[in-house]
């Protein structure tokens, strides 16, 4: 199949949908999203590993103009969330724009008839004037190569990729990596195993999760009266906005909170051992901070082990780590989370004069207009693109203010009557100036540890670097002079 359309949309997570929402919102409905899964919802639908959760509140995490006063507890879990991208996409009757089991496999701008050409697996292809790409970075899963993988077996799999046929009761496992996935399923399955070894190669910081159910009569109140959950969410916002000063502004702010990190480690591992394992060497927010109740209790019991020794190889029914240690496992489980700086890596995009933008971007580094536009592509926007990342608030509230902006560039499309809308080189580059400037003042890079926030380089392509109100004022409206408007046959638009 061949199809022309206006825009086409890459995902169906928090993005993808938001996209297609404001598409619709605003009358245009010349549009396809695609999206590679058999469903939609994204991240939320890919993650489903026991105690699968949102750290952020469940109040802030959701669109703002599609409030959901149903949430059951203060941190919604996996089933939840998908729930309500499933509703929200059916309430707008999105399901008629989207072609499931489509994954995007290249796209190429047409100088000529400045349009990108969009090939799929499934063998459709697409003339699409506009291209939003709103496939975030937490889709490629992370999987480490281990010496030895390649004998081991037992059975291996990715929190990601969760195997739910496979029954973990009375087994050996061991869990690589000690991220946000690790630290909710550890919990859930180290009742049901057998022996649990939990492979570390660096501790996280780690809060108390402030979270309990919801009550009925709140949920009540909200339905009752949406006002109210308006400001509660303005009041979780505002909460969590001023954290920002901490990770942005002054490092040292942080002290006032690893105290806390602290308190809550000693209270719940009494072992100085585990706890000195357990203690991280480096600035919080060096890293992503976690929230967890039941983790540490978890590696309290008789049956779980913490290695921080490193893994030298994979044997056929066992782990050795690096001091030479032999640990039986049958399964070992990878929460080693996703590609993300080089997730760009596998994108197959190509811009003007035959540039190759994930080559372009490996060697030169990763530049963007607001993580949504890039200079010599035309017409392709990113959602939650290279350095809208938080680690401090709702990346949803991020994904409203790309979705606005890119509403925006496509009405200047539009009113102009052009058919190339491409960001000026030196605008491009004055803006990364600046956003490196104030990243390298931050938390991320002054803190004392490698993340995956950071390049091969020791960049921050990442996060946004501060305030999320400061985003948002600064992408409330497209400034045309930023952008190069042209129409087909190379006849220039003024801006």
């Amino acid at each position: 199949m061949h199809r022309e359309v206006k825009v086409l949309v890459v995902g169906t997570g928090f993005s993808g949908l938001g996209m297609a929402i404001e598409l619709k919102r605003t009358g245009q409905h010349d549009f396809v999203v695609l999206e590679k899964a058999a469903d939609l919802g994204g991240t939320w639908r890919d993650n489903s590993y026991p105690g699968c959760a949102c750290d952020v509140p469940s109040h802030m995490y959701s669109f703002s103009f599609e409030l959901n006063p149903r949430w059951s507890r203060m941190f919604a879990r996996q089933p939840e969330i998908w729930d309500y991208l499933k509703r929200v996409a059916d309430k707008y009757r999105l399901r008629e724009h989207i072609r499931f089991n489509t994954k995007v496999e290249s796209a190429r701008w047409d100088e000529d008839d400045k349009v990108w050409h969009v090939t799929t697996g499934n063998g459709d292809t697409y003339a699409a004037k506009s291209v939003v790409a709103g496939v975030g970075a937490l889709h490629i899963p992370n999987i480490p190569d281990l010496a030895g993988i390649d004998r081991f077996r037992g059975k291996t799999f990715h929190s990601a990729e969760w195997d739910h046929d496979y029954d973990l009761r009375g087994k050996k496992v061991a869990v690589v990596g000690t991220g946000a996935s690790a630290i909710q399923f550890v919990p859930r399955i180290a009742d049901e195993v057998g022996a649990l070894t939990l492979f570390q190669r660096t501790p996280p910081w780690i809060m108390p999760k402030i979270d309990r159910a919801i009550n009925t009569w709140e949920q009540k109140l909200f339905r009752a009266v949406p006002i109210t959950q308006r400001l509660y969410r303005n009041f979780v916002y505002w909460t969590r906005e001023s954290s920002a000063l901490g990770f942005a502004v002054n490092p040292k702010i942080m002290e006032f909170a690893q105290n806390i990190a602290k308190r809550h480690l000693r209270n719940q591992v009494r072992d100085e051992a585990l706890r000195a394992k357990l203690t991280p060497d480096y600035t919080m927010g060096c890293k992503r901070v976690l929230i967890s109740n039941d983790y540490y209790p978890t590696l309290n019991e008789p049956h779980v082990d913490v290695v921080t020794d490193g893994i030298a190889e994979v044997r056929e029914n066992s782990i050795v780590d690096r001091v030479g240690v032999e640990h039986e496992v049958d399964v070992i489980i990878y929460g080693t989370g996703f590609h993300v700086v080089d997730s760009f890596d596998y994108l197959d995009i190509t811009g003007k004069g035959g540039v190759d933008l994930a080559k372009m971007w490996r060697e030169k580094g990763i530049e963007t207009y607001y993580g949504i536009t890039v200079s010599g592509f035309p017409n392709l926007f990113f959602l939650l693109g290279p350095n809208t990342g938080l680690g401090h608030n709702s990346v949803v509230f991020m994904i409203e203010s790309q979705i606005r902006y890119v509403r925006q560039c496509l009405e200047l499309l539009d009113r102009h009557h052009a058919d190339e809308l491409d960001v000026r080189p030196e605008v491009q580059a004055r803006f990364n100036r600046q956003l490196h400037r104030k990243l390298s003042k931050g938390v991320w890079t002054e803190g004392g540890c490698k993340s995956w926030y950071l390049d091969a380089q020791g960049i921050n392509r990442t996060v946004w670097p501060g305030f999320t109100w400061r985003y948002w004022m600064r992408t409330k409206t497209v400034r045309a002079e930023d952008y190069t408007l042209t129409r087909a046959r190379r006849t220039r638009v003024p801006a």
